[in-house]
């Protein structure tokens, strides 16, 4: 738990900075000048800063690229990875080969991919940090750190959903993960998913990208969409840091929270491409396709270039949009993903565009005196000119293209969740909270396989919160405002542990805004605002169309069923794909809605004593069933804001 702060503390603690505000310390700042001077003009004794360091002096090489057709060895290993010119290699995770992050993996719709997975770390970075009171996580942790592999926005069966409760202990055999890539091409991506911990390995290096091809969108010059590819098409991981005085990472943000317990999120002061400290790129004088990934644990940006160049979004996280959307600006959440093209043609030889972010942080982040990350990386063009493809006037709906967006479907029951934080008097929060419940709690979303369903998701915080849900796509239907004060006094939040989602109809502010253009297509998380009723609509697939039983039982240890501790082949067979590839909520024919039960029978969600040789601690002790939805704020997620649900027959 973080520490507690009696009221006079919190009081005198605000007012200070509300004082460095009035003299300008924390003021909002105008559009960032070229140098980007300092963001605070001394340090404050409520949050750790960053060592100085140069901007774009280091150049930045995109991660390689591997085939993920068929079986692919992709192990956790601990390293040591240098981030900038003038830091030190320091402690660090990754994926198979690489110090930090993990390679692009292209995988194909139709062609299954099989990840044989292997945890081979180390002590962790973050031994001191992690924090033992969440979810039974272990002492042993600091020194044998779990993994549990996710493919974020994959279509797959339970068990290789990368569930936070099936944990790969290091050096004890290899697991399987089984893809049947039966989905529309679209921006995956791959990282640790360990409960209790995964803002910790995934803030220690365990992400990497996962783009999903198909005869329209094949990654080379043979593209039917006449977009750029090869060295022009170019994945962004973005993220924030925060690095100490000696040049090592710290996940932790202020020193109100003791070392070793659960913080609530951190705004870093460095902006970090693809592992390296705003890095510079240089760029062919083209059009290019950058794959932007927002793995960051925390904040939320609106990304713009610094000479307000425009910017064409052409795809969401479950695949294209039907026409490029010109933008200046756009928004990212953390876990979202958007395909965007740039064109840098009109650029001189040595000139320079900056990647940008100009939203402030949120409200709590704000009190403890963090300010906004305002810059990424820096384009700079060589004297090459580079593909000169025109942007696209149309991605679907002509010959040759996908088919054009259906149209929204029409939902056949609602359901209300919130995300919430419960009432104390902490800066940060205690915890954090969906329906006002606990990971542990037995009370389940249950929907019925085939049927299609609004979710409104009433965020009565001040906080933008993205949420993602696992197994599915949907597609956003709109933002409304909420009156949040007037809906928590007529429904007060009881004491955590019981749910708590009223209907928010008596209680709007203003009519529905529909998606913006460019987040108009299949999302998998989507990004809720402050005060706002987020409604989605999405559609639970059938196992008929699926290949497999989205609600089927499965072990607690990830080796059983797999492989053995020597590699030898289980008689387990793998999942396998019909032949033709199924588009985000299409369904040959829609099934009557049923009431779905909130509650599932009684069991014991709260032993944390079971264990396994091969995994470890579990709450279930031998076996799992189900997916789970989760804010994707990492520290969120940790504790408390993620849930388990079923999607049953």
């Amino acid at each position: 738990m973080s520490q507690e702060i009696s009221r006079r503390k919190l009081f005198r603690t605000t007012a200070a900075i509300g004082g460095l505000a009035a003299v300008g310390g924390l003021a909002p700042r105008a559009a960032a000048r070229p140098d980007y001077p300092p963001a605070y003009p001394f340090p404050l004794p409520t949050i750790f800063h960053s060592p100085p360091l140069a901007k774009f002096v280091d150049e930045m090489v995109p991660p390689p690229v591997r085939s993920g057709v068929g079986d692919l060895s992709v192990t956790a290993r601990s390293g040591r990875a240098r981030m900038h010119r003038d830091l030190p290699s320091v402690p660090s995770f990754g994926y198979s080969d690489m110090p930090y992050l993990g390679a692009t993996i292209d995988g194909r719709i139709g062609e299954p991919t099989t990840f044989r997975y292997r945890n081979e770390l180390l002590r962790h970075p973050f031994a001191a940090d992690i924090d033992t009171t969440l979810h039974g996580v272990s002492e042993s942790y600091r020194d044998r750190p779990p993994n549990s592999l996710h493919l974020h926005g994959a279509v797959t069966a339970p068990d290789s959903d990368g569930n936070p409760e099936r944990l790969l202990m290091p050096r004890v055999g290899t697991a399987v993960h089984h893809y049947p890539n039966r989905q529309e091409a679209g921006h995956l991506w791959y990282h640790d998913h360990a409960m209790g911990i995964t803002r910790t390995n995934v803030y220690a290096g365990l992400a990497g990208n996962f783009l999903l091809r198909d005869d329209h969108d094949t990654g080379d010059a043979s593209n039917r969409l006449g977009l750029p590819s090869g060295e022009y098409e170019y994945p962004l991981i973005l993220q924030e840091k925060i690095f100490t005085a000696d040049g090592h990472m710290s996940l932790r943000s202020t020193p109100v929270v003791p070392q070793g317990r659960w913080e609530g999120g951190a705004v870093g002061d460095v902006g970090m491409i693809n592992g390296t400290v705003w890095p510079k790129i240089t760029v062919d004088r083209g059009l290019y396709r950058f794959r932007i990934l927002n793995a960051g644990s925390y904040s939320v940006w609106t990304l713009h270039l610094s000479d307000a160049t425009p910017m064409w979004v052409i795809g969401n996280e479950g695949g294209v949009l039907d026409a490029p959307v010109r933008v200046r600006s756009f928004r990212i959440a953390p876990g979202e993903r958007y395909d965007v093209l740039v064109d840098f043609s009109g650029l001189r030889p040595g000139d320079t565009v900056d990647l940008c972010n100009r939203e402030d942080p949120p409200f709590q982040a704000a009190m403890l005196g963090e300010v906004r990350m305002p810059v990424f990386g820096r384009f700079v063009a060589s004297s090459r000119t580079g593909f000169r493809g025109r942007v696209p006037s149309r991605l679907r709906g002509r010959p040759g293209l996908p088919d054009v967006l259906p149209p929204i479907a029409t939902a056949t029951s609602v359901r209300n969740v919130t995300v919430s934080q419960p009432y104390a008097l902490r800066l940060p929060p205690a915890i954090m909270s969906l329906n006002n419940l606990r990971y542990s709690d037995p009370q389940l979303e249950m929907p019925r396989q085939g049927t299609t369903e609004i979710w409104n998701i009433i965020n009565v915080t001040p906080d933008p919160h993205p949420i993602h849900i696992h197994l599915v796509t949907f597609r956003i239907l709109g933002r409304r405002p909420l009156r949040t004060v007037e809906y928590q006094a007529a429904h007060p939040q009881p004491a955590i542990g019981t749910r708590w989602a009223p209907a928010p109809d008596r209680f709007y502010a203003g009519p529905s805004l529909g998606p913006a253009p460019w987040e108009a297509g299949w999302k998998d998380t989507v990004r809720t605002d402050g005060g706002t009723v987020t409604q989605v609509v999405v559609r639970f697939p059938a196992a008929d169309e699926l290949g497999f039983d989205p609600d089927a039982t499965f072990a607690a240890d990830p080796l059983a069923g797999t492989l053995d501790t020597t590699g030898g082949r289980s008689p387990a067979a793998p999942v396998s794909a019909p032949p033709a590839p199924m588009a985000p909520g299409t369904t040959p024919a829609e099934m009557p809605s049923a009431p779905a039960p909130s509650v599932t029978p009684p069991s014991d969600h709260s032993m944390h004593d079971g264990m396994h040789p091969a995994s470890g601690p579990h709450m279930h002790p031998s076996t799992l069933q189900g997916y789970v939805w989760h804010c994707h704020i990492l520290d969120h997620e940790d504790h408390d804001m993620m849930l388990r649900y079923r999607v049953r027959a």
